[in-house]
Order: C-alpha cells, then sequence, then structure tokens
C-alpha cells in the first residue's frame, strides 16, 4: 500500500492503514520528525483508545486501552543503547502478546523483531506532504 497525504488527510490514512489489516506488530521508519508519532497517535485513536497519547521517548515505551479491551503498545527506542535494555524491560512480552505494537526505531532491537510484522515507512516530500509505504 503506497500513500501520498497531507497531515490533514491523517484520520483517513490511519483508517486506511487499519482496514488493510497489516499485521499486530508495525515497525514505522523516517527520518525524525516526519511524523511517525503523529501518525501513531492519530492509529490510536482510530482503534479507540480515548485520552492522551504521547511518545514513549523516555519511558520506551506507553501502554494505551482500545476499543474492545485491547491493548496498544508504543514504543520509541530512540535513546536505547543496546538489546539488553529492551530485553531486560520484557520486550518478547510484549511483541508476542497479540495485541497492537508500534515500534519507532526499531533499527536499534534488529535480533528482537518477531518474523511476522508489518512495515511503515513514511519521508517527506518537498512539497510538505508525507509518502507512506505499508509493506
Amino acid at each position: 500500500m503506497n500513500i501520498i497525504f497531507s497531515i490533514d488527510q491523517l484520520e483517513e490514512v490511519a483508517q486506511q492503514i487499519i482496514t488493510n489489516n497489516p499485521k499486530k506488530v508495525i515497525l514505522f521508519h523516517g527520518e525524525m520528525g516526519v511524523g511517525k508519532t503523529t501518525l501513531i497517535k492519530q492509529l490510536c485513536k482510530t482503534l479507540g483508545v480515548v485520552g492522551a497519547t504521547s511518545s514513549p521517548t523516555f519511558s520506551l515505551v506507553n501502554e494505551y486501552e482500545a476499543d474492545a479491551n485491547q491493548l496498544v503498545y508504543h514504543f520509541d527506542f530512540y535513546r536505547l543503547n543496546k538489546e539488553e535494555e529492551a530485553l531486560d524491560m520484557g520486550i518478547d512480552d510484549y511483541l508476542y502478546s497479540g495485541n497492537w505494537c508500534f515500534i519507532e526505531w526499531a533499527e536499534k532491537i534488529p535480533n528482537l523483531i518477531p518474523e511476522t510484522h508489518s512495515v511503515i515507512t513514511i519521508s517527506q516530500l518537498p512539497d510538505g506532504k508525507r509518502s507512506l509505504t505499508l509493506s
């Protein structure tokens, strides 16, 4: 799936992503500031998360409750120094829980990512729009 969108179309984009039935573990790739966290916030909203969502840059993971008692885990591994830190926090329990796992900076934990996952890559275009690929 490939989409070109502007920020004001985020609600539609998030709905398209969920409708496309991605794997529940989704890796988000893109430069800093491209909108990964903003998209994840909208995905959480689309899944029925009520209340504030934020980047887990310092806590590494935020947990949210969505519709039908689903859990959503949002990871930000930007500040991670080594994979062992993710293991110490129990990353396997999260990744193999069957719940939604949205992971920013997954390249910091390459050996821990489940084989079955989806990838969203976002890049900024010269006109300010974003290009998104879901694979």
